[in-house]
């Protein structure tokens, strides 16, 4: 039994009311439940509990044994003062204020079943615990916390932007770009791609973007790719001579190229191809923040993102290997990915940093025209029968996925309340 289990069934008011019985003898009515406190302080704020003849408004304390009280030191913190009522799970001697006034203190009675359930949940050898349960839970209910969870993870994408604001003397363009890197490395090369970023800040890039050789060779060159001495013919050649002069201009340091990962990835997603085709973007856009930002449809941001790597990667996946002729154009599948890591939480960033109503809505418009995204934790939940129609669903099965399942957080989920609740 856990503290936690005992705040989730006062919270939905699932214990036996009838007949409550404080220690001092009194009978006990819980007129309101009162609000769960998250922060410092008691557990459930501004009930309303009738105790005898009388009716109290005040604070509700919860521990596993009365005795909890006192080894919290509550009995000393003015701050546990106005609570009214001390609910345990076993009752194991009186609590006191820090006057010295006795607290009724009632053992809390609820169906078992409940806590079999939780354990059920908590036990389940599988990350998704309570899949083959989806299916008795109310689809309105699955409905609106799937929304309320794409919100929340939008939320926190647009914490982490602003700290990254912050690091970064608010320039909106320059966070836009490094976390617009992260995502062009596409998971696997995510954190090489960001260091990237880092290590050749934009407007370096910005100087040279007319010219998109020089924008190939500076990232090409910050990358790592170009250390090797014995090349010198051929677009490689060009690409470091550019890239050697540059570095010395700007006293840039290269990344190691060992970093890249190019095993078990599709040619398509060789680093070498990415970074060339994000040089192609650069080149193409000056400004891409302003750019998406006066976007209104999510065809207008595909255009912004229609670009193709330089000609030489027509015929290469690498520099030493040429392969059958191929345009390296980002395809449509990478550029949803992209609008979904990247350019919608950013867009939702802004408008909830200026008070912009419309461009959250865009932003949540946006990503229930975008197709659902495909990975394991989505094929996952479609095993159970709960199928994505949009990325708005994709993106709030991966926080359920991330931020709930994954941590057993079952009673902070409404899917998990409904499991523990059912009969």
């Amino acid at each position: 039994m856990t503290e936690e289990f005992l705040h989730f069934i006062w919270k939905y008011g699932l214990f036996r009311r009838e007949g409550m019985i404080a220690d001092t003898g009194e009978t006990v009515r819980v007129l309101s439940l009162g609000e769960h406190n998250l922060d410092a302080g008691p557990d459930f704020l501004n009930a309303r509990i009738g105790i005898g003849n009388t009716t109290w408004a005040g604070n509700v304390e919860i521990h596993l044994r009365s005795s909890d009280w006192a080894s919290h030191g509550h009995q000393h913190n003015k701050a546990y003062d106005n609570v009214v009522l001390h609910v345990v799970y076993q009752y194991n001697g009186e609590v006191k204020r820090s006057g010295g006034e006795i607290i009724p203190t009632v053992v809390l009675s609820f169906n078992p079943d409940h806590y079999e359930n939780y354990r059920g949940l908590l036990d389940g050898n599988t990350e998704l615990s309570c899949g083959d349960k989806l299916s008795r839970v109310d689809g309105v209910v699955v409905s609106l916390w799937l929304n309320a969870l794409a919100i929340e993870r939008l939320g926190q994408k647009t914490q982490m932007i602003t700290g990254m604001l912050e690091q970064h003397k608010n320039d909106l363009e320059a966070v836009f770009y490094i976390v617009l890197a992260r995502s062009f490395g596409f998971g696997l090369n995510g954190d090489p791609f960001e260091q990237l970023a880092r290590s050749l800040p934009l407007h370096i890039l910005q100087r040279h973007r007319d010219n998109p050789l020089q924008t190939e060779a500076l990232l090409m060159g910050q990358a790592g790719l170009l250390e090797d001495a014995h090349l010198f013919d051929g677009y490689y050649g060009r690409l470091r001579t550019e890239y050697l002069h540059l570095k010395n201009k700007y006293q840039l340091k290269p990344l190691p190229c060992h970093i890249w990962k190019f095993l078990r990835l599709r040619p398509m997603n060789f680093p070498t191809v990415r970074i060339a085709q994000f040089a192609a973007l650069i080149s193409k856009s000056g400004g891409l923040f302003s750019r998406v930002i006066a976007c209104t449809q999510v065809q207008s941001l595909h255009q912004v993102f229609n670009v193709c790597a330089a000609e030489f990667w027509n015929t290469h996946y690498t520099f030493d290997a040429p392969s059958p002729a191929r345009p390296k154009a980002l395809g449509t599948g990478s550029v949803n990915l992209l609008l979904i890591n990247t350019v919608i939480p950013f867009l939702f960033h802004y408008g909830s940093t200026n008070g912009r109503e419309d461009l959250k809505e865009l932003a949540l418009t946006w990503l229930s025209q975008l197709p659902p995204e495909k990975n394991r934790i989505v094929s996952r939940w479609e095993h159970f029968g709960r199928k994505p129609v949009s990325a708005l669903d994709s993106q709030a099965l991966l926080q359920l996925s991330q931020a709930y399942c994954k941590r057993k957080r079952c009673l902070s989920c409404s899917i998990g309340v409904q499991v523990i609740r059912a009969m």
